[in-house]
């Protein structure tokens, strides 16, 4: 198999996770959430930690890795717009996704200190839930448009 059929196959791979590892975390941290059961949202933020840890991590390790290999294997320079611009939208998505780690961690901790003390959610977790919701909007759809760039590898003149 070519080197960069390959790199393709990796690269496409770790976008397919990306995308559906925050949308299906999205989907059950909001499933989860609007049960109000502290137990039930401790349990699903402890899975979702997991995933996020498991999947996401390591698919944003391993796609600028894939993503340089597969540039360099093609002959694209990384100057292309459309590259650049890909890296921007990747650099975006992180800056919101990190803080979506840390907000999960202390949602999971915050449901199941309620869990354990037989309590509904405190205020501080909808406040924290709030901006976990609002942070993935521009990462998904960072990620959304970082795909279309993929394939459509418009012509995008930086200067």
């Amino acid at each position: 198999m070519p080197i960069d059929i390959l790199l393709r196959f990796l690269h496409v791979i770790g976008a397919t996770v990306l995308l559906g590892t925050g949308a299906g975390i999205a989907f059950f941290m909001v499933v989860a959430q609007r049960t109000r059961d502290p137990a039930v949202v401790a349990h699903v933020a402890g899975t979702v930690v997991v995933a996020d840890g498991v999947f996401t991590a390591t698919a944003v390790v391993v796609q600028p890795i894939t993503g340089y290999l597969l540039a360099k294997a093609i002959g694209w320079p990384l100057t292309e717009g459309w590259i650049v611009l890909a890296l921007a939208l990747y650099v975006i998505t992180g800056l919101f996704w990190l803080p979506v780690v840390w907000l999960q961690l202390k949602l999971r901790d915050i449901a199941r200190a309620a869990a354990l003390a037989g309590t509904a959610l405190p205020p501080t977790f909808a406040s924290l839930y709030r901006i976990w919701f609002a942070c993935g909007f521009p990462a998904f759809f960072a990620v959304l448009a970082i795909i279309w760039l993929m394939l459509a590898r418009p012509s995008i003149a930086l200067f």
